[in-house]
């Protein structure tokens, strides 16, 4: 997986510096075999590593330089850190892993060799103990590209890389992947659906998180009998923590899938104070009850950079529920919920309702201040032809969901503007049809 040469390269490189104190190295080669061979050489020496992406701007990097910054660089960054050195630094064996998480800002998710390992470990039993042969298209500074890596070392699988844009590119010729995994975020598989996805066919499976995969991506994706595999998880818990096989998706499963083998999903009731978290292991399968999920898994990540913690339960943003035979249901973020006339209701719901109207391209579901409602719910949507008006998608939403969940206010856009990952970016939600 890495080349031997390069490998003994950076671990002489590390190796020169003093280790009694973790020196801060900032990983950053857009060439997968550096990436690799660079990765393993601080994995076998006492430095603190921190995944960055070499394409971040002069406002992400003034984040990072606030939080910490380099004694050694591996990769081209376009950025000149301050000479004037920051007060002593919290120097960690370990590897931070970026993430933006709900507020947009850079943080640094504390995981070390054995998380990340417990995580693939994991992965591999559930799929039958058997290697793990990744392709990766997904960068490798984020958990999703990352981990293909760490689950195909731990299982002895092959690995083959290659950045998305390539494969934009050529994506025409097909060539045997059947027994390779590949990850893709919703915007990439949706690309595929309308580019080529008999690309997609010769993949064993096709892991795509699911809490933001549209009904439209799913539908086409059962047309062309593509063997995709939902995925709940996040960089906090080292990747997947759930996963829909794709002999259930087949088999018109829509959930996020079944817990695996390190995790357990703990119930925190949205009635009481959240901080009380108490274990039940699953939720209440008979009530089909929404709780704030919790999770308890040996891959939980150590804390946000520079604060180490030994975490026994991490609290997500997210709600959800389990049904009778275990799989789970993500309803949206507990901070995205609107509250309009006293009830509770989450965008991402309304979102996939108006989706299956088959009468809109995209949407996406905000709140807005109203002296009568508390909370109006408003929706921004993309229609498929110009043609169509906010009654119409209004009448097939009745009788779907109830009536306080249907959208007061109406926009309709030309975008609904989306970034690498799949997420709307607010600020640039201003075009009007």
């Amino acid at each position: 997986m890495f080349e031997q040469r390069l490998f003994e390269k950076y671990l002489s490189i590390v190796n020169k510096f003093n280790q009694e104190e973790n020196i801060i190295v900032f990983l950053g080669e857009n060439d997968f075999c550096n990436f690799v061979s660079a990765f393993f050489a601080c994995i076998n020496s006492n430095v603190s590593l921190f995944l960055v992406n070499p394409n971040w701007g002069k406002q992400e990097w003034q984040q990072v330089e606030k939080i910490v910054t380099p004694d050694i660089i591996f990769g081209k960054i376009n950025y000149k850190f301050s000479r004037n050195k920051q007060k002593k630094q919290t120097r960690l064996k370990g590897i931070m892993i970026p993430t933006g998480g709900t507020s947009g800002q850079i943080k640094f998710a504390i995981h070390t060799w054995e998380t990340l390992t417990n995580s693939a470990l994991s992965f591999y039993q559930f799929f039958g103990n058997l290697p793990i042969n990744s392709f990766c298209c997904l960068p490798l500074y984020h958990v999703s590209g990352l981990m293909q890596v760490v689950r195909s070392f731990i299982s002895k699988g092959d690995f083959v890389f290659n950045t998305f844009n390539y494969l934009k590119n050529n994506h025409q010729s097909i060539v045997n992947y059947q027994n390779y995994f590949i990850s893709l975020v919703p915007t990439q598989l949706q690309f595929f659906l309308d580019k080529n996805p008999f690309f997609l066919q010769q993949f064993k499976t096709i892991l795509v998180g699911g809490a933001s995969i549209s009904p439209q991506q799913i539908n086409l994706a059962r047309t062309y009998n593509l063997p995709l595999a939902l995925t709940y998880g996040m960089t906090e818990t080292a990747s997947g923590i759930t996963i829909l096989k794709p002999e259930y998706f087949t088999n018109n499963n829509n959930s996020s899938g079944q817990v695996l083998p390190h995790a357990n999903i703990i119930s925190s009731e949205e009635t009481k104070d959240i901080g009380e978290v108490k274990q039940k292991g699953f939720l209440q399968y008979s009530t089909y009850q929404q709780n704030i999920i919790a999770i308890k898994a040996t891959s939980l990540f150590k804390g946000y950079y520079p604060h180490y913690e030994e975490k026994e339960i991490y609290l997500t943003d997210d709600v959800g529920y389990f049904d009778q035979e275990g799989f789970l249901y993500i309803l949206g973020r507990n901070s995205q919920k609107i509250i309009t006339g006293g009830e509770n209701v989450f965008p991402q719901e309304i979102e996939r309702a108006i989706l299956n109207t088959n009468l809109v391209q995209d949407v996406v579901i905000k709140a807005e201040k109203d002296p009568y409602w508390g909370d109006a719910i408003a929706s921004f949507y993309v229609p498929k032809n110009k043609g169509i008006k906010p009654e119409q998608i209004k009448a097939k939403l009745r009788g779907e969901i109830s009536n306080y969940k249907i959208p007061k206010i109406w926009y309709c856009v030309t975008e609904i503007p989306r970034n690498s990952q799949g997420k709307v970016e607010i600020n640039k939600l201003n075009r009007r049809c």
